[in-house]
């Protein structure tokens, strides 16, 4: 199978996911964050978990990180991800915690306490994902 034909996993749309993807899409994350207390959050939801208010504003992240998390997975469950590939998670700079996976250089020893930093990879399929790399 030609790697164009290889389908990326389609996104979860959840009802407050839309403006987070299309921010992604144009190379440029933005999170919800309360106007009131400042929390971010992740995943996007229709009011602050830290304080309840439901006045939420969409800002874009910094788009630096730390790995908390991370397996490497010598096993191909999707055509799109090949074997061997790695799964990170990172507390964003904000605060949120995500999922991904890791760009470029592999840390020697453990991952975690790395510093990374948000990058974009365009998929075979044209689908935009983020991804980090080291920050070095």
């Amino acid at each position: 199978m030609a790697a164009a034909d290889i389908r990326t996993p389609r996104r979860v749309m959840g009802l407050y996911d839309k403006p987070m993807w299309e921010s992604i899409d144009q190379k440029a994350m933005k999170l919800q964050r309360c106007t009131r207390c400042g929390s971010f959050q992740y995943p996007p939801g229709p009011g602050c978990p830290a304080c309840l208010s439901m006045e939420l504003e969409w800002v874009p992240v910094s788009g630096r990180a730390t790995i908390l998390s991370w397996v490497v997975f010598h096993r191909q469950y999707l055509p799109a991800y090949p074997a061997p590939y790695n799964s990170i998670a990172v507390r964003l700079a904000e605060g949120p915690i995500m999922i991904s996976n890791l760009e470029g250089e592999k840390p020697s020893g453990s991952w975690i306490g790395e510093r990374v930093r948000l990058v974009y990879a365009t998929m075979p399929d044209g689908v935009v994902l983020p991804r980090f790399e080291l920050d070095r």
